[in-house]
């Protein structure tokens, strides 16, 4: 009996060292340190000044982690797949160090430089986005997962009226395409990639005639193999044709900003509001395992003293403090009950926002459209209308 009130002992020894444990864990970030976004092109031709592509993101729903599905409301995260990378073309445009910035519909557009992203995780408190990058010969320039999690300080008024709360990670992605294109892009292939991006725009065209400039070898990647003439007609259509590309890329960027705009107030106000909810949610978490850590001890104590003890008295408090750890493990059931509801609370917060965010309505030369879910659709009927518009103009040569 000695024994097995020994080891009781130690059990309940551990356990009560594992609740002090847990209850001193702490995982709030109390500040949070501003990385700014570095400028390195004031000196260079605009003709070594590669144009990025933007796509949409990936909401990540079918990587969302184990634990965190029943938080993650599916249409958040839809939202912010075209939230982040507006924010993204935003910073790189305001860095100087790269052309033309666009958010892309789709990939129809060759570009210089296509950034693709695809959030992971986004809860008010941290964000992980992982971005690829690559350029229009095919290279793939890297992978890398970036991560930021912010203090409440980042919500303060002050502070938000000058940058969004995640500014730090868009900075840090803005940073690392620069010093990637300074250490391993030269002039002659900024020049190549350039000169690329309009061959494979116009082949989409005139895929007959200008095929034949380039190839593809084995990796995947595309290699010039010769150009036409500078004072080609045929070229000179193409880039008129391109020019009125752009411009109606140029067009679907005012839809992303107007999105953004009438984004960001209910986005922030969720966000903050999820920031403050995570961090309960996670406290709740802890409290129900301390309950539950905290409770095991009090009945294995309680046990082993009614079962041991040698009189009444011991005996009938050994049941008292079984009670009450069988009511701590209760409140445990409970805590995470109410942890629950928070959950629930969340995806409340996630459709009200997604209400308040409706499609816009935009004006082109000859028409009115809608931007919705189905921006890609028109861009791919605007696509058709530059064939048609090319035909014409070949056909009058």
């Amino acid at each position: 009996m000695k024994a097995i009130r020994q080891i009781l002992r130690n059990q309940t020894g551990l356990i009560l060292i594992a609740f002090i444990a847990s209850a001193c864990a702490t995982h709030t970030v109390k500040t949070t340190v501003y990385t700014p976004v570095i400028s390195d092109s004031q000196n260079v031709s605009e003709d070594f000044l590669l144009d990025v592509g933007i796509a949409i993101f990936d909401p990540g729903i079918d990587e969302i982690k184990r634990g965190e599905e029943e938080i993650t409301n599916h249409d958040i995260r839809v939202a912010e797949s075209r939230y982040a990378p507006y924010l993204l073309s935003e910073t790189l445009q305001r860095s100087g160090n790269w052309g033309i910035v666009r958010l892309m519909p789709n990939n129809a557009s060759p570009m210089d430089v296509l950034m693709n992203g695809t959030v992971l995780q986004s809860d008010g408190e941290t964000m992980s986005l992982r971005i690829s990058v690559s350029d229009s010969t095919g290279r793939a320039w890297y992978t890398k997962v970036y991560d930021q999690a912010i203090s409440q300080f980042s919500y303060d008024p002050s502070q938000r009226q000058q940058n969004d709360p995640f500014q730090i990670l868009y900075n840090n992605i803005a940073n690392d395409l620069l010093a990637f294109r300074k250490a391993n892009i030269s002039d002659q292939q900024i020049v190549e990639i350039r000169t690329i991006s309009e061959i494979l725009f116009a082949q989409r065209f005139s895929p007959e005639i200008f095929d034949t400039y380039l190839t593809e070898d084995r990796r995947g990647n595309i290699q010039i193999v010769s150009l036409p003439a500078e004072n080609d007609p045929l070229l000179g259509r193409v880039r008129d044709i391109r020019e009125r590309d752009f411009m109606f890329i140029d067009t679907v960027q005012d839809y992303y900003a107007t999105y953004v705009r009438q984004m960001r107030l209910p986005y922030d106000s969720w966000r903050e509001q999820s920031y403050h909810e995570t961090l309960e949610l996670r406290e709740l978490r802890e409290s129900a395992r301390r309950r539950f850590i905290g409770g095991a001890a009090a009945v294995i104590a309680g046990v082993a003293a009614a079962t041991n003890g040698g009189n009444y008295a011991s005996q009938v408090g050994g049941i008292s403090a079984a009670s009450a750890g069988a009511y701590l493990i209760k409140s445990g059931f409970d805590k995470r009950a109410e942890a629950q509801m928070h959950m629930e609370a969340l995806e409340e917060l996630g459709q009200s926002l997604e209400d308040e965010v409706a499609p816009q309505v935009i004006n082109l030369e000859d028409r009115t459209i809608t931007l919705t879910g189905s921006v890609e659709e028109q861009y791919g009927q605007w696509r058709e209308i530059l064939a048609d518009l090319y035909a014409t103009e070949v056909g009058e040569l």
